[in-house]
């Protein structure tokens, strides 16, 4: 399979799982919202990159604010970046890449909120990379169960060894140093994936599907929760630590910004209403 069809095989199960996922969200909304979607696209005013996607954002009753970004771009790294990305130095700073992007924030303080996103990344070497990790304002220990199960189950029915190993790597990925504490109670992390790429495309497939499956059992299982404004305000605090290691951390916003990306797109993370004390 030459490489130009793994990367259309890829960009097209990206856009198809945006479309399953905002399906069933639209499902579960109560109120009349519906995603909107957005196109962007970089041209000859940016000559480091080409390409573009959509931001795919919806506000309702349920998720206060979800999106779900796709995205195919392709350019060249700036000097500085390249030594952060494998073979990208072999590629002249050359790279493609495409993937998902997700994250909810939900109206009820009992729901957590969640992040999810697998890519491809092709330089002078072409691999996959992703994951999924929850962060709960208030923890039920049945949904942390149900989500970790999930994603052991996915792993394991490609490698016995990833989910140990990826969910380690979340569990560092996911922690906020100057804070001293996780981020939320986490999922699995993982990038690199390069040596059998029909291996690793059908896990990063299932990685999507099965984040489709779980987390939306979970947010049936607490939207109709009753709270109180003291529930909502340690929901807002919980968000700002949430912000901090997005701005502060993250490899997705450092490497869009840094490769020109959308602005608008890159921090679509960001909560509705966050707080610090």
């Amino acid at each position: 399979m030459s490489l130009d069809i793994k990367k259309q095989k890829a960009s097209t199960w990206f856009r198809t799982l945006r479309d399953q996922i905002c399906t069933v969200f639209e499902n579960i909304e109560t109120s009349d919202s519906t995603f909107i979607r957005t196109p962007w696209s970089k041209g000859e005013d940016t000559p480091t990159l080409k390409g573009g996607g959509e931001i795919t954002l919806m506000k309702g009753n349920v998720f206060e604010k979800v999106g779900v970004n796709i995205s195919t771009v392709h350019g060249i790294f700036s000097e500085e970046f390249r030594d952060k990305i494998p073979g990208a130095h072999d590629s002249n700073g050359e790279f493609w890449a495409s993937g998902i992007s997700l994250v909810a924030h939900m109206k009820n303080p009992f729901v957590p909120a969640v992040h999810m996103n697998t890519r491809m990344i092709v330089t002078s070497k072409c691999w996959f990379g992703g994951g999924a990790d929850l962060t709960p304002t208030f923890e039920f220990e049945e949904d942390t169960q149900d989500f970790h199960t999930s994603f052991q189950e996915c792993c394991d029915r490609h490698d016995p060894l990833y989910y140990p190993q990826f969910k380690k790597w979340c569990d560092e990925y996911f922690f906020l140093p100057h804070r001293n504490e996780p981020r939320g109670i986490g999922g699995i992390f993982y990038d690199y994936l390069e040596t059998d790429w029909d291996k690793n495309f059908a896990f990063t497939q299932d990685v999507g599907t099965s984040f489709r499956t779980i987390f939306p059992d979970i947010v049936r299982r607490r939207m109709d929760s009753d709270y109180t404004d003291t529930h909502k305000d340690k929901q807002r605090f919980k968000r700002g630590r949430y912000a901090e290691f997005n701005l502060l951390y993250d490899r997705g916003t450092q490497f869009g910004l840094k490769t020109g990306g959308n602005t608008d797109a890159i921090l679509m993370s960001m909560p509705p209403e966050a707080k610090w004390d």
